[in-house]
């Protein structure tokens, strides 16, 4: 046992027998949504999961430990807390540290719950290649993590701020598996349109499950990306969306905002330009990601 892990007893015992578990990250509890709708929603996905057949681990860093498995109580605390800091890769050693509270991004929850033995993650979207990304290099470590981390990622594909294009042709040079769930068409985060076309297509969860399994088994290490789009009657069209998120691109150039702080800002922009609109997306696709990943943990669960 990592001294520097600690595991809900729940999640343990789910552990030791077996059990499907599914990982879920808290940065969009501290830094996606606002409160009080990111604990509304954080508790929605626990209980969607816990319906679906596999038990939630929501991931956080806090008293110099990585806690896999959050009470009720620490959600909220997480939910309604300012000052909490969002946690990557290069910033895991110092907040733990410290002994500071820190939300995880995708990577940073990829590694926790690869240290603890957990094999699915659900998130609403993953970070990439940003728009920009040839001036700043800002590429996220979500990317890098899945070229190492044995996780699947059930996700509703990149986030559609982000260069989705060039985030798949990394992933394909890394060797990082895309399989978009029901559709061959992969997914940008608020439209189940993007006008690229996964490499992979699946419309069952067994036959993701066995892939998954199949991949390990080879030894082939990395994560595998599943791209699970928004319900139909959920999803905003792709060019309305695009029209917001080229002015929140402007707005994060007039206020010089860089780093971490882009991604929050833009969502936060966004969602208050289309009224609200975004965010009902983002909790709707974020839910059906839940179902989704918790029906894939069951089936992986039964051929490991």
């Amino acid at each position: 046992m990592n001294s520097y892990l600690t595991i809900h007893p729940e999640v343990q015992q789910a552990l030791n027998n077996g059990k499907p578990i599914v990982a879920l990250e808290s940065t969009i509890i501290s830094h996606g949504m606002p409160y009080p709708e990111n604990v509304a929603t954080a508790v929605e996905v626990e209980n969607t999961v816990r319906t679906n057949g596999a038990l939630p681990a929501t991931i956080a860093i806090f008293d110099g430990k990585c806690h896999v498995g959050l009470t009720k109580e620490e959600l909220e605390y997480f939910g309604n807390t300012k000052g909490v800091w969002k946690v990557s890769l290069r910033d895991m050693s110092y907040v733990i540290s410290k002994n500071l509270y820190g939300a995880t991004t995708v990577a940073a929850t990829m590694r926790i719950a690869a240290m603890a033995g957990i094999k699915i993650f659900v998130t609403g979207g993953i970070g990439g290649v940003h728009r920009d990304a040839s001036a700043t290099m800002d590429i996220s470590a979500d990317l890098t993590e899945m070229t190492q981390t044995p996780v699947a990622v059930v996700s509703a594909g990149v986030k559609s701020i982000l260069d989705i294009g060039l985030t798949l042709e990394y992933l394909e040079t890394k060797g990082v598996p895309v399989i978009t769930y029901g559709q061959q068409e992969f997914p940008s985060f608020y439209s189940r349109k993007s006008g690229f076309m996964s490499h992979l297509r699946s419309d069952t969860v067994q036959e993701i499950a066995a892939m998954l399994a199949t991949k390990w088994k080879l030894g082939l290490n990395g994560a595998v990306l599943i791209a699970n789009p928004v319900p139909a009657d959920q999803e905003i069209a792709a060019d309305e969306m695009e029209v917001y998120i080229q002015k929140a691109l402007e707005a994060v150039k007039e206020k010089k905002i860089i780093g971490k702080e882009v991604t929050p800002f833009l969502l936060k922009y966004i969602a208050e330009h289309t009224k609200g609109e975004s965010l009902e997306t983002n909790i709707a696709l974020i839910k059906h990601n839940a179902k989704i990943g918790a029906e894939i943990a069951v089936e992986y669960a039964c051929i490991k």
